[in-house]
């Protein structure tokens, strides 16, 4: 097998993440968070998502 001249001792489990890992990740959620914010928030996506309440508030059962 692959794995047959792997030592017999246990091995550290790598799962989950460090410190550093963590702020790096929080980092990068905020400025995806803030991109978002700002593309959602612009002008032509605020009308079109304004239009498209109200074409589903006037629509015609």
């Amino acid at each position: 097998m692959w794995f047959a001249w792997w030592p017999a001792r246990r091995v550290r489990s790598d799962r989950g993440m460090t410190t550093s890992e963590y702020a790096v990740g929080t980092i990068a959620a905020c400025a995806f968070a803030a991109v978002l914010y700002k593309v959602v928030n612009s002008g032509p996506v605020m009308s079109a998502m304004q239009s498209l309440v109200e074409d589903a508030l006037d629509a015609k059962f």
